[in-house]
This record gives C-alpha cells, sequence and structure tokens, in this order.
C-alpha cells in the first residue's frame, strides 16, 4: 500500500511539475511582450524548482519500499519482483460492509491462540484436581512385598503397602492442594488474556470500519476540492494569457491546485490502508464465511464456563 502511495504522489508530482512547465514558458512570454516582469519569471522558476526538489525524496522512499518487499518476498535487492503496485490498479470491494458479526474476530490468529490458552489453563485445573484424590490400582493376582524370604508371606506386608499406597496422597495433600490453587490462578490469567485480546480485537474492528467512514467523506471533499483548484487554475491561466489579472494570482491558484491535488492522492491511499486493516483486524477471510449470521455474538468468557 505504501508502494502505490508513493508512485501515486510520484505520478501527481510529475503532473504539477509538467504544468508548472508550461506555466513558466507562458510567463517568459509575457515578460518578452512586456507583459510581466522579471521578478515574475523568477518566481515561476523558483516554483518550479521547489516542486523538482520533491521528486528525489519520494523517488528514494519508492525504492526503499521495493528493496523491503523484496526482502519480504525472498528476493535479492537486485532481483525484479515482477509487479508494480499502483493505486489505479487497486480496486476495493464492492460490497464493503459499515457494521460485521462481531463472531467474526473469532478466526483472528491470537483470538484462537490465547483461546487454546484457555482451554489449556482450564484442563490442568482438572488434573490437579484429579491428582489430591488416593491413587490405587486393584488386580486379579495377590500378592506381598517383603525384604527377607522368610517374612514374604506374613500379612503386615500385604497390609503395610497397601496403607501407604492409598495414604500416598495425604501426605502430599499441602501441595497438592497448591499446585490446584496454582492452576486456578494460572486459569484466572488465561482467562483474562483471553478477555483482553477479544476486547482488542473489537476495538481493532470498530476503529477501522470508523476510519473507512471518514476516509469516504474525507475522499469526496477532496475530490471536490482538487476539481475546484482544476477549474480556477484553469480560468486564472487564461486570464492570465489576456493580462487580465496580475501573476501573483495565479501563483496562488498554481498553489492551491497542487496542495488539492495531493490531498487527493493521500486520502486514496488512507482509504485503501484503513481497507487493509479492516481485513487484518478480521484476521482475513471473513468474506468467505458463510456460516456467521448478522446477529452473531461473541462470549468473550468462552464456551466452556469457569471449571471451578
Amino acid at each position: 500500500m505504501q508502494e502505490a502511495s508513493l508512485r501515486a504522489q510520484i505520478a501527481a508530482t510529475h503532473e504539477i511539475i509538467g504544468a508548472e512547465t508550461e506555466q513558466l514558458d507562458i510567463v517568459r512570454r509575457q515578460f518578452e511582450l512586456g507583459g510581466a516582469s522579471g521578478s515574475d519569471v523568477l518566481a515561476q522558476e523558483t516554483a518550479l524548482a521547489q516542486e523538482k526538489a520533491t521528486l528525489p525524496p519520494l523517488e528514494k522512499q519508492l525504492a526503499q519500499e521495493r528493496d523491503l518487499l523484496r526482502a519480504l518476498a525472498g528476493h535479492l535487492p537486485s532481483e525484479d519482483l515482477g509487479v508494480d503496485f499502483d493505486l489505479a490498479t487497486l480496486r476495493l470491494p464492492a460490497d464493503l460492509p459499515v457494521s460485521l458479526p462481531s463472531k467474526l474476530v473469532e478466526q483472528r490468529p491470537d483470538v484462537r491462540e490465547y483461546e487454546a490458552l484457555l482451554h489449556e489453563a482450564s484442563a490442568q485445573i482438572g488434573v490437579a484436581t484429579a491428582n489430591m484424590l488416593p491413587q490405587f490400582t486393584i488386580t486379579a493376582a495377590y500378592g506381598s512385598y517383603a525384604t527377607r524370604a522368610a517374612s514374604l508371606l506374613s500379612p503386615g506386608t500385604t497390609v503395610w503397602d497397601a496403607a501407604a499406597g492409598v495414604t500416598q496422597p495425604l501426605f502430599e495433600g499441602g501441595t497438592l492442594l497448591h499446585k490446584r490453587r496454582a492452576a486456578i490462578a494460572a486459569y484466572d490469567q488465561a482467562a483474562a488474556q483471553y478477555r483482553y485480546t477479544v476486547l482488542t480485537a473489537f476495538q481493532n474492528v470498530a476503529d477501522s470500519l470508523r476510519a473507512l467512514q471518514s476516509d469516504a467523506d474525507a475522499l469526496k471533499a477532496q475530490l471536490a476540492a482538487q476539481r475546484s483548484a482544476a477549474n480556477s487554475l484553469e480560468i486564472s491561466s487564461n486570464q492570465y494569457r489576456v493580462g487580465a489579472i496580475t501573476y501573483p494570482t495565479l501563483l496562488n491558484a498554481q498553489n492551491s491546485y497542487q496542495q488539492t491535488r495531493i490531498n487527493l492522492v493521500q486520502a486514496m491511499a488512507n482509504r485503501y490502508a484503513d481497507t487493509a486493516a479492516l481485513f487484518q483486524a478480521l484476521g482475513g477471510g471473513w468474506w468467505n464465511r458463510s456460516d456467521v449470521a448478522s446477529e452473531a455474538t461473541w462470549n468473550v468468557t468462552g464456551s466452556e464456563g469457569d471449571p471451578r
């Protein structure tokens, strides 16, 4: 998107330079005929030189953006990407919604990540609770344990082993209890992180939608301003040719047109950038979802419920 914006600004700057070059020729002819002063010629030459001076920084930024794209695509700086991005070739979705079902944020990678962590923390509480219960094994075989063969059949060995196996969790009761409390605390932390992630996702989507609404209004206003400034410049140029206005008046019309032309390009770039931000905020692919109803809502507390 940045590359497309820079290309559009460079193209607009070239148009402005071309118009100012033509205007410089007019001023020079007026000077030769005595209809303009030498200061008028110098002023127009200065304006042209200043506009040309804005090109190198834009071209440098464009070259850096291309290098960044090559690096992201796994290419060397000397390799050609084979594609150029231009605002004129970009198209907004035909049916871009101004409101979206909240369930769409469920597919965001960060929301899915913290949802999985929440489920894991919930399972850990169950594991810690189960570990607090006595654990022993009942089999069909009868046996005993003794350190000496002479006492192998002593009934005390069997009773002692059974008691030790059953009462072992009692001796570790304090440790196991604190492990369960730690698992509950970890669940609370995971739930808070999950809730914050979902709320942040909602904020991103809401900000993007509001930005798109504002961008549409701004683009409409800038387009009207650019058309008005272009008409004003054309009228002023014709008037200056016949000597109906002075050169400062023409210069003001030029400056107004130049500013509105650049503002229009920036407004177009902002609209595309905010559209891309909306796609990013939704995790991508939402336009292919047919299972999301317009009235769907997303439960920020999760579908599992509190396992405690």
